[in-house]
This record gives structure tokens, sequence and C-alpha cells, in this order.
């Protein structure tokens, strides 16, 4: 099949496949040395799920999660952070069924604004906690806190620097069986880091607020 690129980022001029990140070999393990590397990533996730979980009643004097979170501000964060994975859908569609580069281009980008204003979020959120004596070595807790939220925070960072490169790459090669799987693996990034905060929504923020 032909895999020759628009370099305008308007798509293609030849025919794609249907999936065009499984299309060669190389993309082929791409996809699946990815998964293989999520699969590590859950672990260390879980590792500090479970530090958090076993140290959050630990507030050695400082305030507690009760005290501290704003369920609106959390909420707000969440609808922005699982929209974004939405939007990361609808780049994967386009690239699907559409095949076109500049689409992708514009999913992806609204996806880098929502992760965007979620990170300016959690900023926001975290000086707040700062200024009411939470910080990272005021307690067990607060320290458990900082290490899980901010360790996903510092992921959705990267995947924001990760989707901007690919979205470059794609307006300079365009839609090819070799950005292709790039695009797909940078949108299982994103769904893993947007499943990983529905659980921190659910063990710190809520149980934290009904103790």
């Amino acid at each position: 099949m032909s895999q020759v690129a628009d370099h305008h980022g308007h798509g293609v001029t030849g025919v794609l496949p249907d999936e065009p990140e499984r299309a060669t070999l190389e993309g082929r393990n791409k996809v699946l040395g990815f998964w293989l590397f999520l699969g590590g990533e859950t672990v260390l996730f879980g590792t500090l799920f479970a530090a958090y979980i076993s140290l959050r009643q630990q507030i050695n004097g400082g305030p507690s999660g009760a005290e501290l979170f704003d369920l609106r501000l959390v909420a707000i964060a969440t609808l922005l952070l699982l929209t974004s994975s939405l939007t990361s859908v609808f780049a994967i569609q386009a690239m699907h069924i559409q095949k076109s580069a500049a689409k992708i281009q514009l999913w992806l980008g609204v996806t880098v604004l929502l992760g965007l204003a979620f990170l300016g979020l959690e900023i926001y959120e975290f000086m707040h906690y700062v200024h009411e004596g939470h910080k990272f070595n005021t307690s067990a807790f607060s320290t458990s806190f900082y290490s899980l939220v901010g360790f996903h925070g510092a992921h959705v960072a990267f995947g924001i620097l990760w989707i901007t490169l690919i979205i470059l790459q794609l307006s300079k090669k365009g839609l090819t069986v070799v950005t292709a799987p790039k695009v797909y693996v940078a949108s299982l990034y994103w769904h893993f880091i947007d499943v990983v905060w529905v659980f921190i929504f659910t063990v710190v923020y809520l149980m934290g607020k009904v103790g």
C-alpha cells in the first residue's frame, strides 16, 4: 500500500491501512513494548497508592485531608482530564477513519490545552495547601500525598511535552506508518494517566473527605 504523506499536515496522498500503527513489524513491536512499559508504571503507582493508604492518617499535627481538600476544584480538574482523554480518542478516530494528519493535530492540540489547564489547577491547589501548612515534610500524610499526586502530575507534564512533539512531527512528516505508532502509544499513555487520576480522585480526595 502507498505510505506517501502530505507534508503540509492535511492527511495522506496515498492509501494507508485501517490500523497504520500496526502496519509494520516495528509498529507492532512499539505497541507491545509500550503495553509492557505501562505494566511497570502500574506497579510504581500501586506502590505509591499503598504507601499513601497506610500513611494517610499520620498527620503529625498538620491539617488533614478533610480540612484541606476542595472537591469542587478537584472535580473541575477531573472533568478537564477526562475530557482530554475523549479528545485523544477523537485523534485516534481521525487516524483510523479519516486518516487526516490535520485533524489528528487538532484533537491532540485540544488534549494538550486541557492537560495544561489541569496542571494549572494542580499547581494552584498545591500552593494553597502549602499556605495552609501542608508542606512536603509536614507529616507522613503530606509526604505520601505529594509523592503520589505529584508523581502523577509529572506524568501529565511529560505527556503534554510528548504529544506536543508528536504534533510537530506530524506537521513535518504527515501521517505515515512511522508516525502512526507514535500517535497511538501517546494516546495509550494519556489514557493510562487519566485512569490513574480516577483512582487518585477516589482514594485520595473522596476517601480523604469522608475520613
